[in-house]
């Protein structure tokens, strides 16, 4: 008879697997999609991947992209669909993402979205996307106060986050600097291209009948909005 321990599992079989998820975080520019996105990362232990982190680390090395999207990127118009689905499968393919991953920023178009689909699809791995919903004047005013450290990447708000010293990054001591998608006429660029192109995206999963979840990030600070996507993880 076989050995077996006290939940009658078969001695030495290993635990099954938690299934890969990928996380789809969607909303306007400004609605905490990076924020929400690193703290899920820390709680799950899988990778955030950020496509305008991507497109501003290849206009900072200088390189064919980089020189492709950077005046798109200080303009505020969306990067071209085989230009960021590219830098997104190749993200993919490395091996920290087998465990699941998070998506910030991506998809952005109902091009994009389906494109994810089919690679998710390929993968077997399902989505969970979540729909971080934010009054524009508050993202108007949210991103006109946000200012990032050049050197370590991490973001401060003038209002809701400030630095310990005023205009100096807390971790490197670098003078903060104001990110050229950041300035006011960029956000009203960016939020009108998400009105056009974005928002289908919403259509798109819900006709392909994938549940959204929608988290209201107006006025919460940013710990308060992760407590209620940890709630929707659980009860999912």
């Amino acid at each position: 008879m076989p050995n077996t321990d006290s939940g009658g599992e078969r001695a030495g079989k290993p635990p099954d697997k938690p299934q890969a998820l990928a996380f789809v975080l969607f909303g306007s520019p400004g609605s905490g999609k990076g924020t929400q996105s690193k703290l899920l990362g820390q709680l799950l232990g899988i990778p955030q991947i950020s496509t305008g982190d991507m497109l501003r680390e290849h206009v900072r090395h200088g390189n064919a992209v980089g020189t492709a999207v950077e005046e798109k990127l200080k303009a505020g118009i969306l990067v071209k669909d085989e230009v960021v689905n590219a830098l997104v499968e190749q993200r993919l393919a490395e091996s920290d993402t087998a465990r699941g991953f998070i998506l910030d920023g991506y998809p952005r178009t109902a091009a994009q979205a389906e494109k994810l689909c089919g690679m998710l699809a390929a993968r077997g791995i399902p989505e969970l996307v979540i729909h971080l919903v934010v009054d524009y004047n508050v993202i108007i005013a949210r991103l006109t106060g946000r200012r990032q450290c050049p050197v370590c990447g991490t973001l401060y708000n003038l209002v809701s986050r400030a630095p310990k010293v005023s205009g100096a990054c807390d971790l490197e001591g670098a003078k903060l600097i104001v990110r050229e998608d950041d300035r006011e006429s960029v956000i009203r660029e960016r939020l009108e291209e998400y009105g056009h192109q974005t928002r289908p995206i919403l259509d798109y999963f819900r006709e392909k009948g994938k549940r959204i979840y929608e988290v209201d990030a107006s006025h919460d600070p940013p710990e308060a909005v992760f407590r209620k996507i940890e709630v929707l993880i659980r009860e999912r």
